[in-house]
């Protein structure tokens, strides 16, 4: 039997992580804060998620995983982007995840996603997941340079649709995520690592093993290299054109797309 799901649906609030973050100390695993609006909505690397009122999902997973270690911790992102994948592959779209957590499908961004964990010991406490997709928006601000959205998406496949119900869609992607939470638990518990969602994480890796620039963030270095994989630090690995390879951290490197 399926889990039910607790969502709590806003009509506005500044952000959905800051009430996954109010309801840490009572509310259990698998929360899920969800708003019509955000006025202050966050992306990665501090800057805004901007949506139209009504027209997106926004929302905001608390979850308490107490199975992963703290040195594990960049499964949590493989869980959520695996589950908007196979949510997007569900309606027949083939979208690609871009490491570290946004969902592009082409060069074209869809959904933005922000963790933020809680550490106790030597595990995690808590892991807020806030996510943003777009959903049935036809038009952005113009200094979003590469957006599209599901609606969008399907009339490129010739299958369009009017409007699409925020309740019905969250709950069919909470649904696909907390499948693959599932399966990371499972495969703690029997093997003792994640490496079945790694590799599927990997496979579905946006511009893995193709050449492209990218920009060294700390020296401002235009560089041509393709992605090779993750180091054991969930730090990318790119492979230049002479075959050296380089680890980067989050911010370290900037895609040129």
């Amino acid at each position: 039997m399926a889990q039910k799901l607790n969502i709590t649906w806003l009509d506005v609030t500044d952000s959905t992580n800051n009430r996954a973050q109010d309801g840490i100390p009572t509310a259990e695993d698998r929360s899920v804060w969800a708003a019509l609006f955000q006025t202050q909505g966050r992306g990665q690397r501090g800057n805004t998620w901007k949506a139209s009122k009504g027209e997106n999902l926004t929302f905001s997973i608390l979850l308490k995983p107490d199975f992963i270690f703290a040195q594990d911790q960049f499964i949590v992102s493989a869980i959520v982007t695996l589950g908007l994948h196979k949510y997007l592959q569900n309606k027949g779209i083939e979208s690609r995840i871009k490491w570290p957590n946004d969902i592009y499908v082409g060069d074209r961004k869809i959904v933005g996603i922000l963790i933020e964990n809680g550490i106790s010991g030597n595990n995690l406490s808590t892991s807020i997941c806030g996510i943003g997709l777009n959903l049935n928006q036809r038009e952005f601000p113009k200094d979003l340079p590469n957006p599209t959205s599901v609606i969008l998406e399907l009339e490129r496949l010739g299958t369009p649709v009017s409007k699409m119900d925020l309740k019905t869609e969250l709950e069919l992607l909470l649904t696909d995520i907390f499948s693959y939470y599932d399966k990371a638990r499972s495969e703690f518990l029997a093997k003792g690592n994640y490496n079945v969602l790694y590799d599927e994480y990997l496979a579905n890796l946006y511009r893995r093993g193709e050449f492209h620039r990218y920009i060294e963030t700390a020296t401002g270095k235009d560089i041509r290299a393709r992605i090779i994989g993750l180091d054991e630090y969930a730090c990318l690995i790119l492979e230049y054109e002479d075959g050296t390879r380089k680890s980067f951290a989050f911010k370290e490197i900037s895609y040129i797309i």
